[in-house]
């Protein structure tokens, strides 16, 4: 057993074989509609979530996980003789971090404060996701938790994310938008190509799906031409889209992805049906 485990929250969305293999251990957030809200990594399936939202005039709420919840994940790994390096979604559209913080401060105040690193990841997503398996990649080496935090952070300074929204208009109901708010002041029939530093931030906007899709496919070869060769996929029901994006990608990349997978209701919440998204990092930092 490595002596630093690695813990996430439940949006980096990185698939369940991948959690269970790495030995990922995941805090969950929790969305739903009227004050009926649940775990996310409990939802059975994210289909059924994604029709109301569509249909449904009034947002989901979503919320962070309780103090309690991180400590229920890190105490037992403390007990068991492990550090915990705790990467989580970025602070700037969740208060995710902050609670992690104040969960660390009660283990502090109990000298165990040494014992576990918060990261803010300042991203989403697969962003999150590649961080993660990057801490686990150097935890499986027998890095400690200082070399484990070192390798985060050299991954987040190599990693590059898009996405690509069908609609601007869940990011305006939501109050997410983030540097992209001079965006609403015209019209929300454009698909915005975003990025996620500590909060969004807007890339390009384009006017038509297929210049969209092509720009990804674009910005995929610039991945890969400045050495960002350990890539993913992600979307948000458009397995289509996403499905071409990967085939593209693996043309330019001549590999497999890292991972691919879908959004689920947290982040989707706040960026609707239709997102397609593509990141990488350098393969080796996964290694």
């Amino acid at each position: 057993m490595s002596t630093v485990a690695v813990a996430t929250d439940s949006t980096s969305y990185l698939p369940r074989s991948l959690i269970d293999s790495e030995g990922v251990h995941q805090v969950s957030l929790y969305v739903g509609w009227k004050g009926q809200s649940e775990r996310e990594l409990d939802m059975d399936g994210f289909e059924a979530f994604y029709t109301r939202l569509r249909d449904d005039p009034e947002l989901p709420s979503t919320s962070q996980p309780s103090i309690g919840d991180f400590l229920a994940v890190w105490e037992p790994l403390i007990e068991a003789g492990q550090d915990i390096v705790s990467i989580h979604l970025a602070g700037g559209i969740s208060g995710t971090c902050e609670a992690a913080r104040q969960a660390h401060g009660l283990l502090a105040e109990r000298g165990l404060g040494e014992r576990v690193e918060v990261i803010d990841g300042e991203t989403a997503c697969g962003g999150t996701g590649l961080l993660v398996l990057a801490a686990c990649a150097a935890a499986r080496s027998g890095a400690d938790r200082q070399a484990v935090v070192a390798r985060v952070r050299e991954t987040r300074k190599a990693l590059r994310i898009w996405f690509c929204l069908d609609t601007l208009e869940y990011l305006r109901r939501g109050g997410r938008v983030g540097k992209a708010q001079a965006w609403l002041g015209g019209t929300l029939r454009i698909k915005p190509i975003l990025s996620l530093e500590y909060e969004i931030v807007p890339v390009e906007r384009v006017r038509t799906a297929g210049r969209a899709f092509e720009r990804m496919v674009k910005y995929a070869q610039e991945l890969h031409d400045s050495g960002s060769d350990g890539w993913v996929v992600q979307h948000i029901q458009a397995t289509d889209q996403a499905q071409r994006l990967i085939d593209r990608c693996r043309e330019i990349f001549d590999s497999e992805p890292v991972f691919t997978s879908e959004v689920g209701p947290v982040i989707g919440t706040y960026t609707g049906p239709g997102l397609i998204g593509v990141g990488a990092v350098p393969r080796s930092l996964l290694a």
